[in-house]
């Protein structure tokens, strides 16, 4: 099964990371766990610099409650990546968010795609809130 990305979607950030040694599974190229651990980095990175991000006893934040990849082709030990992450579908209490990975001098090839469903959560009732008026801002 593959999953697609929407056209419509919103670039929310960029950043690039570095493909490690050890990455590598005993095949000689990313494992693909690792592809997820990207994914995970810089949509970490963007909920942070949004100030999304929950604090030690916050009441809310955001919470994945799925994902997926569709792995294009192998990432190989050196090189960076240039991961692209997206918004769309903003909903009450959640919203989609798409990420693509390429290699930066392979600009345009597309390495993997993916993304998550990210919901809205009222953490101490464990269970989805209406998300707050300047983080929908933020999505629309």
């Amino acid at each position: 099964m593959r999953f697609t990305l929407p056209e419509h979607k919103k670039l929310t950030h960029e950043m690039t990371i570095p493909i490690r040694w050890g990455d590598m599974d005993a095949m000689g190229h990313v494992n693909n766990t690792v592809y997820f651990r990207y994914f995970e980095i810089a949509r970490l990175d963007w909920i942070y610099r949004v100030g999304a991000a929950a604090s030690p006893g916050a009441g809310q934040g955001p919470v994945i409650v799925n994902a997926f990849c569709n792995f294009l082709r192998q990432l190989e030990f050196p090189g960076d990546v240039l991961v692209r992450h997206y918004v769309a579908n903003p909903g009450r209490s959640s919203f989609d968010t798409y990420l693509t990975l390429e290699r930066t001098d392979e600009p345009g090839v597309v390495y993997a795609e993916g993304g998550a469903k990210t919901v809205w959560s009222d953490y101490a009732a464990k269970k989805s809130a209406p998300m707050p008026a300047w983080f929908r801002a933020l999505l629309e």
